[in-house]
């Protein structure tokens, strides 16, 4: 828990400060001090009686109270400490800079819990161990730099990792970017990521709390946690980018589903993500582009304008947006005409609008306000203007910065010439702008924000499906993949169309079944993993002769318990899946079958629960969406079945959590109806 005693300090010591300020204790101390903290400043180091002008206290005993400690000692003698501030000197907030904890070794994870142990019992909060520190209004207790002048209206900035958050905001500073708070959480032993924002979430003012929130996480520990309050402060009016590090994997972990494979903690990562409506990034300048972006006003349509005097950047500008799904309209108003008398000749308002290398400040404000007011269908416009060196653009800034103030769309700012206009940049930047100096990394970032959804649905809905018959399923089978017959039930529970079928261990059943449905028939093995592998599929059987022969052969194969006998139907192959992953919880994924799966891995995923608008962006992410369409003349598939199914299997896992691994493939769709043809679950109780 966060305690006021951590974000609000009447009194802070630093155990171990020095007078070495390029040692931790000394530059915190330092940076203290520089901050101004206005309350109570302690230090304690045995060897000395001063330290940095303040008066130390060689022995710990003999401090007073203190709400705050921040220490910077060998990691053997911090949990003596620890105790001895929370028992005697009512410490409830520490800081502990200081590694050699888990991140080290068994023994440094024993020290770490007893730390924690210690903090816990007094209700204490912890940063660290093996942080950089936090970096608040209150108090700098930070022991690197940079150290930004704070804005209330700046990002919140929380970190897994020290080093990462000084170089983005090293990164981030000098385009225009400002923080309001800087948390880094070192091992997270009490606090993570997911803490911090936690109380970000409880305690948001919308009148005075920062709306930009950037994460920066290796290790998602409690993804429950993340994504309700990620959700509940977008939905507070707040934007929120993270960097989730450690997204490759040496290869998908050992599955015997096709699902269970193609499933990775990355691809949870992402169904996360989407769902609580943050707009992940994969590196720092596409965290800090992203940020960029938030600090203007939102984009609500997906027209630009691009007002250049450079064509070269308007070009490239043009792919990264429309690679991105932005569009760059033609501008075919009546009124462009009229804004073209007044440029230069040789100009252009087609979309980029060119007004040459000599335009100027004044016919900048004029194509900004002829965008603003009378190009209704712009939702937005992006300004590219550097220079060569030739004369000074200060005036040209200054329209900038004025127009920004007043428009009703939002204007996107690329001043490339961080050098050669170094002045004037950082001018405009001062008047409170964030500069965008490369306007590919805007376009795609511009885009990566106009894509990402709002939060999704949070909540299961289970009232269109058979509870009670799903959970009498579930309880009478054993653990491992379960009959053909316990599938069929659970899939009819769930309210999952599909194709008729009979099991049979006899030759004689096998002839009549197959009767029954009518042919052609497809007869399957049941109880090996892979049937076509081992020869365990036969289709287009079209009369009782072949159905007798092939019953032999397919009885004798190896694994084989029963044979699955089904009607032979066409269509397009789809799959739908589920995998449950270690503390995500179960892993929706669905896409195009057949190659698209076993060779393309042209799939979409979503967490449980999934309502209708996620199971249908599921679908629109596919890279074959097209397929589904129908493309060429071919019969496209019902789009609307095949979100039902994913909604299906979204429920039936609710309601049977013991379900580890569901594979549905094929899904045959065609253009009136989608059909279930073979499904696997597996179960662990």
């Amino acid at each position: 828990m966060i305690t006021n005693e951590l974000i609000m300090p009447k009194s802070i010591v630093v155990i171990g400060a020095s007078n070495d300020i390029e040692k931790p204790g000394g530059k915190i101390l330092k940076n203290l001090m520089d901050g101004n903290f206005k309350g109570e400043l302690y230090v304690s180091n045995p060897k000395e009686d001063e330290v940095q002008g303040i008066k130390s206290f060689r022995n710990t005993a003999d401090l007073p109270q203190v709400d705050l400690a921040i220490i910077a000692i060998a990691a053997k003698y911090i949990p003596e400490t620890v105790e001895l501030l929370t028992q005697q000197k009512n410490t409830k907030a520490f800081i502990i800079l200081s590694a050699g904890f888990s991140e080290e070794s068994h023994e440094g994870k024993i020290l770490e819990d007893k730390v924690v142990e210690l903090i816990n019992k007094v209700n204490g909060s912890l940063i660290g161990p093996n942080c950089v520190g936090i970096l608040t209004p209150a108090h700098h207790s930070i022991f690197t730099l940079p150290i930004p002048k704070l804005n209330a209206q700046g990002c919140d900035f929380i970190s897994g990792s020290g080093a990462t958050a000084c170089f983005i905001m090293e990164a981030g500073i000098p385009k225009g970017l400002s923080f309001a708070n800087v948390f880094s959480v070192g091992n997270s032993a009490q606090m993570g990521v997911e803490e911090i924002l936690q109380y970000m979430d409880e305690t948001f003012d919308p009148a005075t709390s920062s709306k930009i929130k950037l994460l920066y996480i290796e290790n998602i520990s409690k993804p429950e946690m993340l994504m309700k309050h990620a959700a509940s402060l977008i939905k507070k009016g707040c934007k929120i980018a993270a960097v989730k590090a450690g997204s490759s994997e040496a290869g998908s972990r050992a599955a015997s589903s096709h699902t269970g494979a193609l499933a990775s903690s990355d691809i949870s990562v992402d169904a996360l993500f989407r769902k609580a409506g943050i707009v992940r990034c994969y590196g720092r300048e596409d965290l800090i582009s992203v940020a960029s972006v938030f600090t203007y006003p939102e984009l609500k349509g997906k027209n630009i304008a691009i007002i250049t005097h450079a064509g070269g950047p308007a070009v490239m500008l043009t792919d990264a947006l429309s690679k991105g799904g932005l569009n760059i309209p033609a501008i075919e108003n009546p009124k462009s005409k009229e804004l073209l008398t007044k440029l230069f000749p040789g100009s252009s308002v087609a979309n980029p609008i060119d007004f040459l290398a000599t335009g100027t400040a004044e016919q900048l404000g004029t194509i900004i306000d002829y965008v603003d007011n009378d190009f209704d269908e712009i939702d937005g416009m992006v300004v590219i203007f550097g220079t060569p060196g030739l004369f000074k653009l200060f005036d040209v800034y200054n329209v900038l910065s004025e127009k920004l103030k007043k428009s009703k769309k939002p204007i996107y700012p690329v001043l490339p010439s961080i050098l050669t206009a170094k002045e004037e940049v950082e001018d405009f930047i001062a008047k409170g702008w964030v500069n965008f100096p490369d306007e590919v990394t805007l376009g795609t970032a511009l885009a990566k924000v106009y894509d990402t959804n709002k939060p999704l649905l949070m909540k299961s809905c289970t009232s269109h499906v058979d509870e009670a018959l799903i959970r009498a399923i579930i309880d009478t089978c054993d653990n491992g993949y379960i009959s053909p017959e316990a599938v069929q039930g659970l899939l009819d529970a769930a309210g999952v169309p599909r194709a008729g079928e009979a099991v049979v261990t006899e030759k004689a059943k096998a002839v009549e079944a197959a009767a029954k449905l009518g042919f052609p028939v497809v007869m399957k093995v049941v109880g090996p993993v892979h049937k076509s592998d081992v020869g365990g599929v036969v289709l287009n059987i079209k009369d009782a002769v072949t159905v007798e022969k092939e019953f032999d052969r397919m009885i004798k194969i190896k694994d084989t318990t029963a044979i699955l006998i089904q009607p032979m139907l066409s269509g397009t192959e789809l799959f739908v899946g589920a995998n449950y992953e270690d503390k995500f919880g179960h892993l929706v994924m669905c896409g195009m079958g057949g190659i698209f799966i076993e060779v393309l891995k042209d799939v979409s995923a979503g967490l449980v629960p999934i309502g209708k608008q996620e199971a249908t962006q599921m679908v629109r992410n596919l890279k074959s969406y097209k397929i589904i369409q129908g493309v060429r003349g071919q019969e496209g598939i019902n789009e609307e079945e095949f979100i039902n199914v994913i909604i299906a299997v979204s429920t039936l896992l609710s309601v049977a959590p013991e379900i580890r691994e569901m594979d549905i493939n094929p899904l045959l769709g065609k253009k009136d109806k989608v059909v279930a043809v073979d499904a696997r679950i597996r179960i662990e109780k």
